[in-house]
């Protein structure tokens, strides 16, 4: 895998494209109001208006662009395609390097909040997916969550890391999960905050509560909420152009998923407590990731990585160490004794007390927590 022409990078979104933004939200054509009172039918219409109305009048991306642009990006060149990547380099010289790796619908940004506290003990490269933010859009369709993995793992060489750790949760898990697999002769160690596999069926019987609310949660998922991947992996090309177009339909695409897999008090399968989004997370938080993947375009080419990785997705053993961490909203969760099927080395298991699918993002302090007391039981 050649990695070239690593270079400074600089995000700089023209005004004309937030002007754009703003025109389009003030046109938008809405639908008629659900016929039901919550989020069955997906993100209710009141909530949908509310929101691109804020959108429209009150989010600044700038800041977020600042923030963003007050940390080293980079692009590289990674088999023939703009990867981009941010990379803080620790001032501690005990600092181990370590590869963070986001899914969809989320973003780099999802990192922005451990950064400061990891970078103490790590040397961090926070890539965003090819397809995704400021990442190029594949135009060849050979970038499964393997290739990926490849292309990580050629990028931390090529950043003069021969050994290292990798993280990641959602599309990031299956990433990490891949390298640990292919790549154990330079990574020492995974942690993984969705912990994904099958649970094995000669361990189904006698199961204790947690695993039936594991399952639970996944039969809600499978029966409710997993729609979108099944457009994504099979039509992603038709979907993009409703959602390229319209912003508010992007938005309904992401929100939804906020709703469902933050841990808002929304927890099906198990105890409710009428969950909104902004429980977990705000407005501006939100509109911060939808906007990134409004402004890059990144509707098609984000869903694409559903394409290429579920008709040849991988879900192999793995022996290098693990540390595995469960927040109670995530998707999938596992018990212990299913995940060692997969897992052959896990020498960290913990199940933090909140927190959601996007562990980093809501939950920044317990997750940062959560990576260092993993590592801190590996070696490089």
């Amino acid at each position: 895998m050649r990695v070239a022409n690593i270079r400074p990078f600089r995000i700089d979104v023209p005004q004309a494209a937030l002007d754009d933004l703003k025109d389009r939200l003030a046109r938008t054509r809405w639908p008629e109001k659900e016929t039901v009172d919550d989020w069955d039918q997906g993100i209710p219409l009141a909530y949908a208006q509310e929101l691109a109305v804020y959108w429209r009048d009150h989010h600044d991306w700038r800041p977020v662009e600042a923030r963003l642009n007050a940390l080293p990006n980079y692009l590289a060149e990674v088999d023939g395609l703009d990867i981009h990547f941010l990379h803080i380099r620790s001032d501690n010289p005990a600092a181990r390097p370590l590869i963070l790796t986001h899914g969809w619908p989320g973003s780099i940004l999802e990192f922005l909040g451990v950064i400061e506290s990891l970078s103490a003990d790590y040397h961090l490269v926070v890539p965003s997916l090819p397809g995704y933010g400021f990442s190029g859009k594949p135009t060849l369709a050979k970038w499964s969550v393997e290739h990926i993995a490849a292309s990580w793992d050629a990028l931390m060489r090529a950043l003069g890391y021969d050994r290292y750790f990798a993280q990641g949760g959602d599309w990031g898990s299956a990433v990490t999960c891949a390298i640990g697999m292919h790549h154990a002769d330079r990574c020492a160690g995974i942690h993984v905050n969705m912990v994904v596999g099958a649970p094995p069926p000669d361990l189904m019987t006698d199961l204790s509560d947690a695993e039936k609310l594991y399952l639970a949660r996944f039969g809600w998922y499978q029966s409710k909420d997993n729609g979108y991947s099944i457009q994504q992996a099979t039509r992603p090309q038709t979907l993009g152009y409703a959602l390229t177009d319209s912003p508010v339909g992007q938005m309904a695409w992401i929100v939804e998923k906020f709703h469902g897999w933050t841990d808002c008090g929304h927890r099906p399968g198990g105890q409710s407590v009428g969950g909104h989004p902004e429980n977990a997370v705000s407005k501006d938080a939100m509109l911060d990731i939808v906007s990134l993947y409004w402004l890059t375009a990144s509707a098609a080419s984000s869903a694409r990585l559903y394409w290429h990785s579920f008709r040849q997705f991988a879900a192999g053993e793995i022996d290098v160490p693990t540390g595995c961490s469960l927040f109670p909203n995530e998707i999938v969760r596992l018990s212990r004794r299913w995940a060692e099927r997969r897992y052959r080395n896990i020498v960290y298991w913990n199940e933090p007390g909140r927190g959601g699918h996007f562990a980093a993002w809501e939950q920044p302090v317990l997750f940062a927590a959560e990576v260092r007391a993993a590592f801190a039981r590996m070696e490089i």
